[in-house]
């Protein structure tokens, strides 16, 4: 197995606060690696020091195979990084735009791989359409496409797909996973769980601290939640009364319909039979992403 990012024990601390505490890392080559957790979690702070943007206060470790303490610059030339806020110039165009990074970089036959990178994309119709002027899904095409236009083996995203709709964020993970079979490495923050479980694998920080590991099957499995859904007339109302209920760690409104988890079958079965009545159905079924990571959020804030 060849690793594109190895790292252990980062820390980064501004002032008085632990921004990333102790987080370990690792991403196989050529695999997408969704970097989920709330705002203010440590994803950008940790994504910055992978790239060498930022010094970690302490750590160890490699990002394609360049030590990233000392051979930062090595790191640098063969990352693309696509910041959560549009940063190219909303006053050239498309092609201007690229055309300048191609120049940045020192890249041979800079016109050549613009236009490739521009037709690739399909950003051909409006290569010559201001930056300022497209919408968030164009923009971001954009942006893709200046952060892959030198070649990079390691891509990092910083909720890349933020306020665009749900199209264009289709579009966009359908072109993400053509570079990864190509074998580019991707390591993207994300809040959308939908986009997480299009990962090949998860990572999960919280308060700087990683908590969760693994594909999303294995961190649904080994959740043990146990679910259950309630459909039926009004449904939906009892969710604050058995969000109170012993056994209970979660009820959640889904449209009409209610999802209520625990871990223990026997008191969450006893807890919801008062709720069993003609004209709302119950049926088991498997928790969700969204589910898993509420509950470790709530088991962290416990611990802490």
């Amino acid at each position: 197995m060849s690793l594109a990012i190895d790292v252990r024990h980062l820390n980064k601390t501004f002032g008085a606060k632990a921004v990333v505490q102790d987080v370990a890392i690792s991403v196989e080559a050529g695999r997408i690696c969704g970097f989920l957790g709330p705002n203010g979690s440590g994803k950008t702070t940790t994504l910055r020091m992978l790239c060498g943007l930022l010094r970690p206060d302490s750590g160890e470790g490699t990002c394609l195979g360049f030590d990233i303490l000392r051979e930062t610059d090595q790191i640098k030339r063969r990352t693309g990084y696509m910041t959560q806020r549009f940063s190219l110039y909303e006053d050239l165009s498309i092609e201007e735009n690229l055309l300048f990074i191609a120049r940045v970089y020192g890249l041979e036959h800079g016109r050549r791989r613009v236009s490739g990178a521009i037709e690739q994309l399909g950003l051909g119709p409006r290569r010559r359409q201001l930056a300022g002027e497209l919408s968030g899904g164009w923009k971001q095409r954009l942006a893709l496409a200046g952060c892959t236009l030198h070649g990079p083996k390691l891509l990092l995203l910083d909720e890349p797909t933020a306020g665009v709709d749900p199209k264009a964020r289709r579009d966009f993970w359908d072109q993400i996973h053509a570079l990864a079979a190509e074998g580019l490495t991707v390591l993207v923050s994300t809040h959308y769980m939908d986009e997480a479980e299009r990962c090949h694998d998860i990572a999960y920080i919280f308060q700087g601290r990683l908590i969760a590991r693994g594909s999303a099957e294995a961190l649904v499995r080994d959740s043990r939640l146990i679910t259950f859904r309630a459909e039926g007339e009004g449904a939906y109302r009892m969710a604050a009364d058995l969000s109170r209920a012993p056994g209970v760690l979660m009820a959640s409104p889904f449209g009409q319909a209610l999802h209520v988890s625990g871990t223990d079958r026997s008191a969450l079965e006893t807890a919801i039979a008062p709720f069993r009545r003609t004209g709302v159905v119950w049926s088991e079924i498997a928790p969700t992403l969204e589910d898993v990571f509420i509950r470790l959020m709530g088991r962290e804030g416990e611990a802490g």
